[in-house]
């Protein structure tokens, strides 16, 4: 806290205006940090980040650490509104802003680009995921031997596409991915690698994973908002009517939910066989191990109007063997799928993600992968 009274007075006005009721990086309630320096209020996770870049940013406790007159002057004179209007002036509508429920590298990044490189200060300055074009070595997990080796990605905005070849001097590329069918999310925790990326596309109408990663956290974030602004640009010229938030919304984005379900044939008599589920929006994907290539199989999972529901349980004389006791029933028009998790919280997490899709209506796009989930079956 303040040294005299009257600064300790103004430290706690200044900490209770509404702007400062958020970290000023990540948006996470009740920041108790700041930082002396660039006057900006924020939590303790964001407070070690800052921690990292000591010629930029010095960082006290607000309720354990000593602040002087003149920093608390600062500190009322800045702000996060004041800090954010210089350091966040012009950010490209594609670039990511983590929150606080991202990993440690988009965190990070961010932190970085905004005070450390000052890439949002200026109206067009030039970045280097903005050029249209990004080459480079990514390293990437082998389809079959696990093995994590180095391998050339280019992805261009002329072409509208996302390249991988398996040499450094290979004329034809290993794959050629449309920019408007690919996904990217950071996936540090499944991949084994802080800076773990998990790229997914669909070929055929079915899901393919490729997972990467780069030792530069700035690299590998880079190669995020360069896949984001190329799918931007892309979207601007296929939609042109529609606004930039709109098609913001269409760019990477996460899975609502992942983690081990056990699951049982439509049959409902074999036994239950522990898979990792992935729900990305309405399909359901689930796979033998976390990071395989293809999904053993997939689920639609439509709207309650189209005769989609989720159930707490399964149904009574369920005859398939199963060693996990929390039970959900999804019911499609089709069928029912019957699945069993390991813990309560994780059967109620699931029914809450089934449940925010379910009560989603459907796009004339998704009755139209609807339609090919049942002409496959």
């Amino acid at each position: 806290m303040a040294g005299g009274d009257k600064s300790t007075k103004t430290l706690r006005e200044v900490w209770r205006r509404a702007e400062n009721s958020l970290c000023a990086d990540c948006g996470k309630p009740d920041p108790d940090w700041a930082s002396s320096t660039l006057g900006v209020f924020i939590c303790l996770s964001c407070s070690g980040i800052h921690r990292n870049i000591p010629s930029i940013s010095k960082v006290k406790s607000l309720k354990m650490d000593h602040w002087d007159d003149a920093q608390v002057q600062f500190l009322a004179k800045h702000g996060n509104a004041v800090t954010k209007s210089m350091y966040e002036a012009h950010i490209p509508i594609y670039y990511y802003q983590p929150t606080y429920n991202d990993c440690q590298v988009l965190r990070e990044q961010w932190i970085r680009a905004k005070y450390e490189r000052k890439e949002f200060t200026e109206l067009g300055k030039q970045l280097l995921y903005t050029d249209g074009v990004k080459e480079g070595i990514l390293w990437k997990r082998g389809r079959d031997s696990g093995q994590f080796q180095p391998r050339k990605f280019l992805l261009s905005e002329r072409e509208g596409c996302l390249k991988y070849f398996t040499k450094q001097d290979a004329k034809e590329p290993k794959i050629n991915v449309k920019i408007d069918v690919i996904n990217a999310t950071f996936q540090p925790e499944k991949i084994g690698n802080p800076n773990g990326l998990q790229i997914t596309y669909l070929k055929d109408n079915k899901t393919r994973n490729i997972f990467v990663y780069h030792k530069s956290g700035k690299e590998v974030v880079d190669w995020f908002n360069a896949i984001r602004s190329v799918q931007f640009h892309y979207l601007k010229v296929a939609f042109p009517i529609a606004s930039d938030n709109e098609i913001k919304s269409r760019l990477t984005r996460n899975f609502l939910k992942e983690g081990y379900m056990e699951k049982t044939g439509p049959k409902q008599r074999e036994a239950f066989k522990k898979r990792w589920f992935t729900l990305d929006h309405r399909r359901l994907m689930y796979f033998k191990d976390p990071l395989d290539a293809f999904a053993k199989g997939e689920v639609f999972v439509g709207s309650r109007e189209n005769g989609y529901s989720v159930q707490k349980g399964l149904p009574s004389g369920t005859q398939g063997n199963f060693s996990w006791p929390y039970g959900i029933t999804i019911v499609t028009p089709d069928r029912e799928y019957l699945f069993t998790c390991e813990t309560e919280a994780d059967q109620l997490d699931w029914i809450t993600a089934f449940t925010g899709i379910i009560n989603q209506a459907m796009t004339p796009q998704e009755y139209a992968i609807e339609a090919y989930f049942k002409f496959k079956s």
